[in-house]
This record gives structure tokens, C-alpha cells and sequence, in this order.
């Protein structure tokens, strides 16, 4: 399959998730970043100047000299956008690129739950798709969102399991990164030496986000997944990689080394083959009884692939594991990506580029 080239822009280019973004982006076969916008602060300066730079390698040169505009549609010359968008401004705003016929592929919260945007990870829920067709936006425009980044880890250990039993009701516990919170992010004197047992509003998308998501596509719906799902959300001082001590209930017999086999065996489906960021595998099991630790397995497969251990028959529940996600990565920037490499490949948006040799087959 041939696959157009994409020009990308990046709203909140400034911020931790669009410095992400741009990292993640540098050297992407299918996406070039040739535009950035942030707020009116920043707009007219160079990149270099308006980003305070958080990784330890440089800016990407491409990057570094752009200017940054104001988000607005007219502003950005790029065939569909990334939105690294504070929910506090990103509803308008991503509104405003859809109106105008701009494809918005967001990690903002705002419109996860609409009954029409795609809440979407490739390997689990690519017909959720379909939605798209069901938005009215401008002609071209449409919104795709990618999960809160602890629902994420957490779906991608779930889903293996949802396919392969009949799963009634899960307790989790997150440990969640300071990289969550963005930068500057949580006060040294909190989260040095201690643990936060809150970080609002997280409790109540891992209550709503994965009933949706691994929900099944009826007709133009989503009817929600048959799940019952209790979380405990607590900030850890850990930089980057959100643990999930997870305690699960099936409603038929299933042991420990059924779940681990279960996660052994899930091949993502054949859509997501071709797709650059796909990491393989999806799920790693890990035997090691001290896995898995974000200091030593949190950038697998790029930071794109779940790490499970721990999974052990569970007295009170069925089944307990430990589950490791890159909050960053599969839980936000690397995510989304994804998200358009899959739109790009299922021809979502073909309609945009100006410079493509040969179609992708659709």
C-alpha cells in the first residue's frame, strides 16, 4: 500500500505533550511537522524561543526555527492537525480546525465521550472509526481522540482479555508519573519522598473512558462494554510510566496462567500491520518477580508496548497483575500518532494532501 506524505501541525506546541509530539515526529516516514501554534504569548517567535525544551536531545533543526502561530485554521498551513491542547481551551479550538475542514487528531479530554468522536487505540477499537462518518463538522474536518493515558495502559492489558473471556469487574490502584501533570507539573516539596492519593478528575475517566472504548459499534453508536470498573488514582515520584496494580473478575473460571497466555498469544488486528508505530509486540508478559519497573521497562517498544508481570491467581477477585504503560508515549503523543497513521492508512485523509504521487488504497 502507497501512502501519501503529511504535512503536520501541532496545536500547544510549546507545552510537554507538543514538545512530545515533535520529538516523536523527527524522523516519521509518512508525517513532517511544518507548522506549530500556541498561545498568544508565544506567537511570532521562533520555536526555540517560545519552547522551554524538556528532552535532552536538541530540538529537531526542521522545528526549531518555525514560527509559532496563533491557533486558528487560516494561521497553520499543514493537511491535518495534532491537538496537544489544555482542555481548559481545547474544545473551541479544535471546534474551530474541525468547522474548517481540518482533520483534529486530539489527546484533550473534551470530546472523548461524544457520542460521535472515535475515543480510539488501534489495536484495540479500529472500527470505532466509523463514527467519523456520523460528525458534522466543515466538509473534511472531524475529531479523533486517544484516552486518558492511565485508561490507555490499562484497555491495552484488558482488551486481550475481554477477547479471549468473559470479564465482569476490575480494581485498580495507578501509580501515575509526574509526567502526567505536565510541566512544571506538581510541587517538589509534594512530590518528592511522598505519594498524592488524588489527581483530579482521573478516577472518573478510568469510570467512564474503558466502557466506551472497548464497547461494541452498533449501527452509528457505541454501546458500552458490560464492565464494572473501580480505580485509585495516586501520584508517584517516578518521572515517567504509569503502574497499574490491577485486581480482576471474570464471570467463568479463569486462572493466572490462563490470563498470562492470553496476553502471550493477542496479535492486534491485521489493520494496524502496516502502521510505523505499531510496536511489537503489543503486550509483553514478564516472568521476572520484580516486573515490571518504569526505570527498566517503561520504553519498550519505543514506549509504545505494554509491560504485564506479576499475574498470579488472586484470592479475593480471580486474577492480580501488574501492568506498565509510558504515560507520554502510548498514553498520550505516541498514541495519537497512531491514531493518524491509522487514518492515514484507512484513507480518512485522503481528501487533504495536495502533493501525493499515488492514492493509498482505501
Amino acid at each position: 500500500m502507497a501512502h501519501h506524505h503529511y504535512q503536520v501541525g501541532i496545536l500547544g506546541a510549546t507545552g510537554a505533550v507538543g514538545q512530545t509530539f515533535i520529538r516523536l515526529l523527527a524522523d516519521h516516514p509518512w508525517f513532517t511537522v511544518t507548522a506549530v501554534a500556541a498561545s498568544e504569548r508565544s506567537a511570532g517567535k521562533p520555536y526555540r524561543e517560545a519552547a522551554n525544551w524538556l528532552s535532552g536531545a536538541p530540538i529537531p533543526a526542521s522545528v526549531s526555527s518555525l514560527q509559532v502561530q496563533r491557533a486558528e485554521p487560516a494561521a497553520l498551513d499543514c493537511d491535518f492537525v495534532f491537538s496537544a491542547l489544555d482542555s481548559a481551551v481545547a474544545g473551541e479550538i479544535e471546534q474551530t480546525f474541525a468547522e474548517a475542514g481540518v482533520p483534529v487528531v486530539s489527546n484533550a479530554k473534551n470530546y472523548r465521550m461524544h457520542d460521535h468522536v472515535p475515543l480510539l487505540i488501534p489495536e484495540v477499537n479500529p472500527e470505532h472509526l466509523a463514527l467519523i462518518d456520523q460528525q458534522e463538522w466543515g466538509e473534511g474536518g472531524f475529531i479523533v481522540t486517544n484516552p486518558n493515558c492511565s485508561t490507555t495502559g490499562l484497555i491495552c492489558g484488558l482488551h486481550p482479555l475481554m477477547q479471549t473471556f468473559d470479564l465482569e469487574a476490575v480494581q485498580v490502584t495507578m501509580l501515575q508519573a509526574l509526567s502526567g501533570a505536565g510541566y512544571p507539573g506538581v510541587a517538589s516539596l509534594d512530590a518528592v519522598g511522598n505519594v498524592i492519593p488524588h489527581i483530579g478528575g482521573e478516577e472518573d475517566k478510568l469510570a467512564t473512558e474503558p466502557r466506551k472504548i472497548l464497547g461494541t459499534l452498533d449501527g452509528d453508536e457505541i454501546a458500552p462494554a458490560d464492565l464494572s470498573l473501580s480505580a485509585q488514582c495516586t501520584r508517584v515520584p517516578v518521572r515517567n510510566g504509569h503502574l497499574a496494580c490491577a485486581s480482576v473478575r471474570f464471570r467463568d473460571d479463569v486462572s493466572g496462567d490462563a490470563v498470562a497466555d492470553a496476553l502471550r498469544r493477542f496479535e492486534a488486528p491485521a489493520v494496524t500491520e502496516s502502521l510505523p508505530s505499531r510496536p511489537d509486540p503489543f503486550v509483553q508478559v514478564l516472568d521476572a518477580p520484580d516486573a515490571p519497573q518504569p526505570q527498566r521497562h517503561v520504553k519498550a517498544g519505543g514506549g509504545m508496548t505494554v509491560s504485564v508481570g506479576r499475574v498470579q491467581n488472586c484470592p479475593v477477585n480471580d486474577v492480580k497483575f501488574v501492568l506498565l504503560s509510558h504515560n507520554t508515549v502510548r498514553g498520550a503523543a505516541g498514541g495519537a500518532i497512531l491514531n493518524a497513521e491509522l487514518l492515514a492508512s484507512e484513507g480518512y485523509l485522503e481528501h487533504v494532501p495536495t502533493d501525493a504521487v499515488e492514492p493509498a488504497a482505501t
